[in-house]
């Protein structure tokens, strides 16, 4: 068994997505859902997509800082932009997500940029958690 390190606490209130409020136990997160105008909602909101990819990016930011550090690779400049995508089955009358993950680099060569974001898929929590359970596209683009 495991031993817990932290547990986040968020409460999702009214309609959820649709114009309802997420905050978190300690108030540190408080903001507004909304159903996003690309969807033909009215907008001014975040959205669960929008918390997810934020959330997962900043998980495999360090995620890819831990495979670095393990294999002794000196970083500089360092982003992940993560890609939530919602799609409706419009057949089943199901939604579903897929995600793209995309690592962007400085100083270091393509194929170690490479490494490291599969190396880092491999350990990041959310993608521990989501693999299996949807589409995952990697990439990395070194500047």
């Amino acid at each position: 068994m495991s031993e817990v390190t932290y547990t986040a606490v968020a409460t999702s209130t009214a309609e959820g997505r649709n114009g309802g409020r997420a905050t978190s136990d300690d108030g540190v997160l408080d903001v507004g859902l909304a159903v996003p105008k690309a969807l033909g909602g009215a907008g001014g909101g975040t959205n669960p997509e929008q918390l997810f990819a934020a959330g997962w990016a900043s998980c495999f930011v360090g995620a890819v800082r831990r495979v670095a550090s393990v294999k002794k690779v000196k970083l500089e400049d360092l982003a992940v932009v993560a890609e939530v995508t919602l799609h409706h089955d419009t057949e089943a009358g199901e939604f579903k997500l897929s995600a793209a993950l995309h690592l962007e680099a400085s100083g270091i060569d393509q194929a170690t940029a490479d490494e490291l974001v599969h190396g880092a898929h491999q350990v990041c929590p959310y993608s521990k958690a989501t693999r299996g359970n949807i589409e995952v596209a990697l990439d990395a683009t070194v500047a």
